[in-house]
């Protein structure tokens, strides 16, 4: 739905940044999996030392993105608010997921 918004109003490569930018969403999401699951494997460890594990790499993961998109935005201004679009629109999905999920369980 997105991808054809973006290419009836703004430039085609807006939409590709789109795609890529739902792409970059994904592969967060997943690499942070990846990541949980691989401290609960540990086995008992204190709460701080988890969040210290999970948010040096998770920190760096999203400054690394944050550089990029940054760089696309000054280097192609459409394909870059593509991308920014995208990732906005992930997460955008993925918390009203979250709460309908939350809303059916009764914790709401």
């Amino acid at each position: 739905m997105g991808f054809i918004v973006a290419v009836l109003v703004a430039p085609p490569i807006s939409a590709l940044g789109l795609l890529i930018g739902v792409g970059l969403a994904i592969l967060n999401l997943r690499s942070l999996d990846r990541q949980a699951a691989r401290v609960e494997l540990r086995g008992e460890q204190s709460s701080k030392a988890v969040r210290r594990q999970l948010g040096g790499k998770t920190t760096g993961r999203l400054a690394i993105m944050t550089v990029v998109v940054l760089a696309v935005v000054w280097l192609n201004a459409p394909l870059g608010i593509g991308i920014v679009s995208g990732l906005v629109l992930y997460q955008i999905v993925f918390v009203v997921n979250v709460l309908r999920v939350v809303a059916k369980q009764g914790g709401m």
